[in-house]
């Protein structure tokens, strides 16, 4: 599941990208974890919420929820018309090898292999917002056996439009399909307690 993610862009192809005012003060993240705050853009315009819903039931954040079970689960079906937009230049994803996890950084690529703004699909409710998940596309599918839900720009709009029902765009929450989804195997950093010199 994704627990890491992305926002490495200047503001202003943020604001241009999704129709923001260049007011916004928007930091570049290198890696948002779970509890951060981050840029959501919902039906009523762009705020900053942090990552990860509140329950009753766990001490933890819900950061991902199953698109195939959010109509079922009491910790999100009240919430199916809260949906928001988080926006991300690339998202992190550790696949096992034996009894290593190996970290990789998944993107999408434009012609000159530079990382495109995307969006993933996301709920919130109040102060918080957790990442819809779906089963991978085949090219990423040896890394983890999820992805978070990736939409296009027309789709973008269906999915945070309140006029549209859930169940009516329920069915774009698939797999992202495309050529240009790259994931490279990020080195692991050296430990600094090893630098004695």
């Amino acid at each position: 599941m994704c627990s890491r993610f992305e926002l490495n862009a200047p503001l202003d192809e943020i604001a241009h990208r999704f129709g923001l005012p260049l007011s916004l003060n928007i930091a570049k993240k290198l890696e948002l974890r779970p509890k951060d705050k981050t840029l959501v853009i919902t039906s009523q315009g762009p705020r900053f919420l942090s990552w990860g819903l509140t329950v009753d039931w766990n001490s933890k954040p819900i950061i991902n929820a199953r698109c195939e079970t959010l109509a079922k689960k009491k910790s999100f079906s009240p919430h199916l018309a809260f949906r928001c937009l988080i926006p991300a230049t690339a998202y992190f994803e550790w696949r096992k090898k034996g009894h290593k996890k190996l970290k990789n950084r998944i993107s999408i690529l434009n012609q000159y292999n530079e990382s495109l703004l995307f969006a993933f699909a996301g709920l919130f409710v109040d102060e918080y917002f957790t990442i819809i998940t779906c089963p991978p596309t085949k090219s990423i599918s040896h890394i983890h056996n999820r992805m978070p839900v990736i939409l296009d720009a027309k789709r973008e709009a269906l999915w945070i439009n309140t006029k549209n029902t859930f169940e009516s765009v329920s069915k774009i929450l698939i797999p992202y399909q495309t050529k240009r989804l790259k994931a490279e195997e990020q080195k692991p950093r050296p430990d600094p307690q090893l630098n004695l010199f």
